[in-house]
């Protein structure tokens, strides 16, 4: 993982942030520029670092699990999702169970990994904090 999408996405916000009303206001009030940083522009710029995390922690789990199903992830071995329903492609008229558990197991926690990050930047994020 990179952090150029984080840093993009950071200055993005920080641009955006910096133009609004409530960081005027407290520019107006006399506030220093590192209490304006950490008070009113970190917690609004966190939502997109969320999201991009969540979402490249999943986009990794099935990165492997796509090399391993493919033969080129980790040796065959050690358990993978991948791996699982690469062995298990070929008894898949006689026990379909091989199959469907791990792919709705990667499936489950791909879709947790994604709701969790986006429950945490709802609950975090200043701007939806104040809706009933």
């Amino acid at each position: 993982m990179s952090g150029v999408p984080y840093g993009r996405n950071v200055r993005a916000q920080v641009i955006a942030l910096r133009e609004m009303e409530f960081v005027e206001a407290a520019r107006a009030m006399g506030a220093q520029t590192g209490r304006i940083l950490l008070r009113h522009v970190l917690p609004n710029a966190w939502a997109p670092v969320i999201v991009i995390a969540s979402f490249a922690v999943a986009s990794t789990i099935i990165a492997e699990a796509s090399l391993s199903f493919l033969g080129l992830g980790v040796p065959p071995g050690i358990p993978s999702w991948g791996g699982m329903l690469a062995e298990g492609r070929d008894y898949l008229e006689r026990a379909w169970w091989l199959v469907t558990f791990p792919g709705i197991s990667l499936m489950l926690t791909v879709l947790g990994i994604n709701l969790l990050g986006d429950w945490v930047r709802d609950y975090l994020d200043p701007r939806l904090r104040h809706e009933t």
